[in-house]
């Protein structure tokens, strides 16, 4: 009799702290020390998202990038948005979505602006001939010190980013979605045991917990179920973008239950499972992937 496959999750991916790094904005994925493990090799489809057309906000790296390289290999077509400057990551992605036979369409765009929402969701469906899966997953983090250090502009442009552009994206989107259709958001640990020196940023996530909710209760005579993920302290580019003190990155993620953070493969499989018919009696829910933490509403 063969033995079963378990895996020591203290022991899975990056164990180790990491070194002091950042970078410029945007921050690129192509220049981490150790780069985040999306998916790229080990992922692999098992036909849950056959001919799907998905759009997702911040696909070029980290949970965004995972997402759409597992959805390409689940048999979607994927448009990914991504912020003016981040196109070495995205044309790294659009490969492995081409790599799996699947239609990618990359969307430069700034969330910033008022009308990139409407745009986005028009050129999706021009070009796939329709939208299903919406996956709402980009974000500005920025780490401030203290509230005086921390500009009403960047609080407005958190905002604007992060949870203002969902609902201009679900605005845009719901005259155009079937039953059967899938919103994922992606909110946040930090929605529900924020950190002092993410104050604009764990506002917005407890409002996209708070807006994933109360988007379910209203969209599901229409047959359209809206989930969240919530993920812990994952290796992504938003890390050095500014998220996080230079000084606190050797210790990133070593105080989670598992003692290590989480990488972006590891939450693919959860936004799957909530885009797909697999979760079909899942909605009005919030995952987390957080390597122990708690999450409550």
């Amino acid at each position: 009799m063969q033995e079963p496959d378990l895996q020591d999750p203290r022991e899975l991916y990056h164990t180790e702290g990491f070194e002091k790094q950042d970078q410029e904005t945007p921050a690129l994925q192509t220049k981490m020390q150790p780069k985040p493990d999306c998916g790229e090799k080990t992922y692999q489809g098992n036909h849950k998202l056959e001919n799907r057309r998905v759009l997702i906000t911040g696909g070029d790296s980290g949970i965004g990038r995972a997402a759409a390289i597992a959805f390409a290999r689940e048999g979607a077509n994927v448009a990914i948005q991504f912020f003016p400057g981040e196109e070495k990551d995205a044309n790294e992605v659009a490969e492995y979505i081409e790599e799996a036979g699947r239609k990618v369409l990359l969307l430069p765009s700034d969330l910033r602006q008022e009308d990139a929402p409407e745009k986005l969701v028009e050129k999706t469906i021009a070009e796939f001939g329709g939208l299903d899966t919406l996956v709402l997953n980009a974000a500005q983090q920025i780490s401030r010190p203290s509230l005086e250090e921390l500009s009403i502009k960047q609080v407005q442009d958190t905002f604007q980013v992060n949870i203002v552009s969902m609902f201009a994206l679900v605005k845009a989107a719901l005259p155009h979605l079937p039953a059967g259709s899938s919103i994922v958001t992606t909110t946040s640990i930090q929605a529900f045991n924020p950190s002092a020196h993410l104050m604009d940023y764990a506002a917005t996530k407890a409002a996209i917990a708070n807006f994933t909710v109360n988007l379910a209760k209203q969209v599901a005579d229409k047959g359209i179920r809206v989930n969240g993920v919530a993920p812990g302290p994952i290796w992504t580019p938003l890390q050095l973008d500014h998220g996080q003190p230079t000084e606190a990155l050797p210790e990133f993620g070593q105080d989670s239950l598992l003692k290590r953070a989480g990488q972006p493969a590891e939450l693919a499989p959860v936004y799957v499972f909530l885009a797909s018919n697999d979760a079909s009696y899942v909605t009005a829910q919030i995952y987390g992937v957080t390597g122990g933490e708690a999450i409550n509403l």
